[in-house]
């Protein structure tokens, strides 16, 4: 793939802000989730980083762009910090959300799912393994919040997870197939990932279940 120095530039600072927006999110999600387990305020800091950094550190040693960002800009884990320590003292004032866990994870979802496709075309990845590990780099957060929490990930359970993490991420890829401007196309991903989302919560959409149908 042939990019000019802008558009590289212009792609390196879409991914940063799309992954420290995504990086907020999880950090909320993260949080929220050690708060109603009635962690301490290390253990929730702790899954805060967690849920919002795996995705992104999983997807950069992928792609052979080490030191993930995540363990090299100081901002991912400002962010985090921040939002665990916000939603500690506060998340009386956050509960009164509407599923704010899961409306939050959702946003996340979106933002990394976006975030990791386009950096892993930036790294001259094909459209359909870019979309797999745009994928990846959504759900990895929630499995890190999950496994830590020792319950079964949502992405193996839950209500069209991956699927519109996946969804999200295959728009972003065939839009760069098709040389369609970036951001309509990270909009469009982005849109597409959380509304799936979101919509599969509220109408309880989901996969077949194994041995659902048996006696």
């Amino acid at each position: 793939m042939i990019q000019t120095h802008g558009t590289d530039e212009f792609l390196r600072a879409l991914v940063l802000v799309l992954d420290l927006c995504g990086t907020f999110a999880f950090a909320l999600s993260g949080a929220m989730a050690g708060v109603r387990r009635r962690l301490d305020l290390f253990g929730v800091l702790v899954l805060s980083f967690a849920a919002a950094t795996f995705g992104g550190i999983a997807r950069d040693v992928l792609i052979g762009a080490s030191p993930p960002a995540a363990l090299q800009d100081w901002r991912y884990l400002a962010v985090s910090l921040s939002a665990g320590t916000i939603v500690f003292f506060w998340s009386s004032v956050i509960e009164k959300l509407r599923n704010p866990v899961r409306m939050l994870d959702a946003m996340g979802l979106a933002l990394f799912a976006v975030a990791g496709t386009e950096k892993a075309l930036f790294f001259g990845l094909s459209p359909a393994m870019a979309a797999l590990l745009g994928m990846l780099t959504g759900i990895g957060g929630g499995v890190a919040r999950d496994v830590l929490l020792a319950e079964i990930p949502a992405v193996l359970r839950s209500d069209l997870y991956a699927v519109a993490a996946l969804a999200g991420a295959a728009i972003v890829a065939g839009g760069s197939l098709l040389h369609l401007p970036v951001l309509v196309t990270a909009l469009a991903g982005g849109l597409a990932c959380f509304g799936l989302r979101v919509v599969a919560i509220r109408r309880g959409w989901r996969l077949p279940i194994a041995g659902a149908g048996s006696g």
